[in-house]
């Protein structure tokens, strides 16, 4: 017998799921037959597609066994198994980084807490919930020997030679105080029904039934085993079968959630291609969403044949938060990841999905707008990700979409900022370059606000890059506030050009911050603050710059913003009447200095920003 030690974080998990998790503890059930049904799945997958593996016998069932008055519980299947190997690999570690997360995402609320269990894919531990010891004898499809893997949860595992008839995995639980409300066959009966019901594969139950002797005249049990389950797939069913609750059974067994999804959309199509879809969307946004090793939610099914469930190329990754099957009638059923990035019957499903899930949502955004605000403030992010790369739904996708601005309270859409348009008004107009705070306060919005125009609040990091490719929504133009060109929009034609009397200063100060500067020249944009920065409209703003640096681009070259001052300003009209004067040259660059703290952007030298201002101050005292 061999004795071994859990890794770290599969103790901290124990001692978790053991001392502090009790409010759920049902779904041990739930987490113990996934498996058993990923493991038919598998092997199913192998006897059909691998040479190796197309003699091993394929009798897919899975067995629960109670034994009420010892108060144990066995669950059994004739899936792929595990051999020694395995065992120590799946049960005493926890291999995928993101599970790691799970301990960081407790929240002390048990309730919520053990509905991670399922989503973070560390189901097999639910055990420990209900029983004081877990053994588990497995033998891997192909392989003679079995093994036995034994523990308390507590002090490690053992692991020993083991005997087993077929391949297959048998989990045998010694239930706890906690646990023996389960010893009972109705109560395990109702579980099932609940969360596996339409688990592919048959599941029976055996167990002691209490059947009515007629001739004796009295109860006497029985040795029963009942299949629980209904044991088809339900996505392959018709629409007009199905309830409500039966689509939300299978979202959480599918995912671990125990919350019902928002929405969900079946389509089966027909013709020179045929598969089934059924996708849903998580109430709440996955808790890895936005981490590079995502674990995907969709799974692959080939003629009701689990394939895969973790190929990121059936939805692109903007949808990655999207759960659900894909069935489909003409893929092979030896497909690899290789070909599915080639394959042409794929590519062909993703984009008729990705159009489906589109239109579904628009459609949600028209007709319930309460539930569609909830959908938006999950994944209102990652649908502008797909402006950035899905060119084929651009349009769509900026209908999907939701902005904060000027104007409203809340979110609004592209299309009610155009209904509310003034009458000569030329663009859409948006800001970016900061979080919502700073921009809202930004120098470059206050000729609109005088004017009464509406601009967009674009406060995510990665707005701009998204926004730069975008100059359109229909036949209305997009249009920064933080690039030079947009100030043509401004300009009243009864206004006198200012310009011209301003050239001297606008030389001097232009002069005076040298190659700092592209540009500096009379601004029509402001009104209250004296001076503002802005770039080129192929360029990237100060902030942006500043953030790709950050992100590695070291070699980024310098690009230099073109500073505004404000005619009307007191400050400005101080400056033209002392052309000579010796502050000249600071004011320049506290003018300078002062727009790029606006923009949030740090300056390079704050120590003589400091002397600058403390000669200014005291003149000024």
């Amino acid at each position: 017998m061999s004795k071994r030690e859990f890794q770290t974080e599969v103790n901290q998990l124990l001692q978790l799921i053991i001392h502090s998790l009790y409010s759920h503890p049902e779904i041990f059930l739930r987490e113990l037959i996934s498996k058993s049904s990923d493991a038919l799945d598998k092997l199913r997958h192998l006897t059909l597609t691998d040479e190796a593996y197309k003699s091993v016998p394929f009798e897919p069932r899975i067995d629960l066994e109670l034994d009420e008055e010892k108060k144990t519980l066995t669950i059994a299947d004739t899936g792929i198994g595990m051999n020694e190997e395995d065992l120590i690999e799946h049960l005493g570690t926890i291999a995928r980084s993101g599970t790691k997360n799970f301990l960081a995402q407790l929240s002390g609320d048990a309730k919520k807490d053990s509905n991670l269990i399922g989503q973070f894919g560390v189901g097999f531990y639910s055990a420990f919930m209900v029983a004081d010891s877990v053994e588990v004898v497995s033998r891997k499809a192909g392989e003679d020997k079995a093994w036995r893997w034994t523990s308390d949860g507590k002090n490690g595992f053992e692991i020993e030679p083991a005997e087993r008839s077929t391949s297959g995995t048998t989990v045998l639980l010694h239930l706890n105080e906690e646990g023996k409300q389960y010893a009972n066959s109705w109560r395990l009966q109702e579980i099932v029904k609940k969360y596996s019901n339409h688990i592919a594969f048959p599941i029976f139950l055996t167990y002691d039934k209490s059947e009515w002797n007629e001739a004796e005249k009295k109860s006497e049990k029985k040795r029963t085993t009942e299949q629980v389950n209904a044991a088809s797939a339900l996505w392959r069913r018709s629409k007009s079968e199905l309830k409500d609750e039966d689509y939300k059974e299978l979202y959480k067994s599918l995912t671990g959630d125990s919350e019902d999804p928002l929405f969900w959309f079946h389509t089966k199509a027909e013709g020179s291609l045929e598969y089934t879809t059924l996708f849903f969307i998580p109430s709440k946004a996955p808790l890895d969403l936005y981490q590079a090793e995502y674990k995907t939610g969709v799974k692959l099914y080939v003629k009701r044949v689990f394939i895969m469930d973790d190929a990121k190329e059936l939805l692109p990754q903007y949808l990655r938060f999207v759960r659900g099957i894909i069935d489909s009638e003409d893929l092979p059923l030896n497909v690899s990841r290789e070909i599915l990035q080639q394959n042409r019957v794929l590519t062909s499903i993703r984009t008729a999905s990705v159009k489906k899930i589109l239109s579904e949502l628009k459609n949600i955004a028209a007709n319930q707008p309460e539930q569609y605000l909830k959908f938006i403030t999950e994944y209102n992010r990652p649908l502008k990700e797909g402006l950035y790369g899905d060119y084929a739904n651009r349009e769509t996708l900026l209908d999907l979409v939701r902005f904060k601005s000027t104007k409203v309270q809340g979110l609004t859409s592209l299309a009610d900022v155009k209904s509310r348009m003034k009458e000569g008004q030329k663009s859409i107009y948006y800001i970016t370059g900061g979080g919502e705070s700073l921009l809202r306060t930004s120098p470059l919005l206050e000729i609109y606000k005088k004017k009464d125009l509406e601009v967009l609040i674009l406060d995510d990091d990665f707005d701009e890059i998204v926004f730069a490719g975008i100059d359109k929504y229909g036949d209305v133009d997009l249009k920064s506030v933080n690039k030079t060109s947009t100030s043509e929009d401004l300009k009243d034609e009864a206004e006198p050009d200012k310009a011209e009397s301003l050239k001297p200063l606008l030389d001097k100060l232009k002069a005076t911050l040298g190659d700092r500067v592209k540009d500096v020249r009379a601004s029509v944009r402001l009104a209250d603050s004296p001076s503002c920065i802005v770039s080129d409209e192929a360029e990237p703003s100060m902030q942006m710059q500043q953030m790709l640096r950050a992100m590695g681009q070291k070699d980024m070259p310098a690009l230099k913003p073109t500073l505004e001052i404000n005619p009307d300003h007191e400050i400005i009209r101080k400056l033209l009447a002392r052309p000579d004067d010796a502050t000249q040259e600071d004011a320049a660059w506290l003018l300078f200095d002062q727009a790029l703290l606006m923009e949030g952007v740090p300056l390079e030298d704050p120590a003589a920003f400091v002397q600058r201002l403390n000669r200014v101050l005291n003149l000024s005292i």
